[in-house]
């Protein structure tokens, strides 16, 4: 079957993500799947120590939070007859989006980009261009028309 994944980062460029791979997906009959990447829990590295109850919790809260707003973005479409689901997982991002598109076999993956400058991504690095680079599969980038505007 086929398949579209959408890697969101739930910031205010994900809905335009989510609607350009809801369309290729209906054009294509595909399965969609809304991934969100949550970043690694720091206690799963060596050498750091468990924080507070209260951290742990506020944790697991927000990630609550994610997972339920990734499903309810999933219902959304899921009701205009494309089946779609949501996925919350903890990792590396890039190395995460890559290996959930291996998962599902997904012939395209729909990823955002914020338009960083050439001094963000030197320090910082980019989600969509490590996606890019590293990927053997058809990438939609979905730039972020908030830039435009505000330039």
């Amino acid at each position: 079957m086929n398949h579209v994944l959408a890697a969101v980062d739930l910031s205010g460029i994900s809905d335009a993500v989510i609607r350009e791979a809801e369309f290729f997906a209906q054009a294509l009959s595909a399965r969609l799947t809304l991934l969100h990447v949550a970043a690694p829990n720091p206690e799963d590295f060596v050498g750091y120590e468990a924080g507070p109850q209260a951290v742990r919790d506020s944790r697991a809260h927000k990630l609550r939070q994610e997972h339920a707003n990734l499903q309810s973005r999933a219902a959304d479409i899921s009701t205009r007859g494309l089946d779609t689901s949501a996925l919350l997982v903890e990792g590396p991002t890039v190395e995460t989006i890559l290996k959930q598109a291996d998962r599902f076999d997904s012939k395209l993956i729909v990823i955002g980009s914020h338009g960083h400058g050439m001094l963000y991504h030197a320090l910082v690095g980019s989600t969509s261009a490590g996606v890019v680079k590293e990927s053997h599969r058809p990438i939609l980038i979905v730039p972020d028309s908030r830039l435009a505007r505000r330039r």
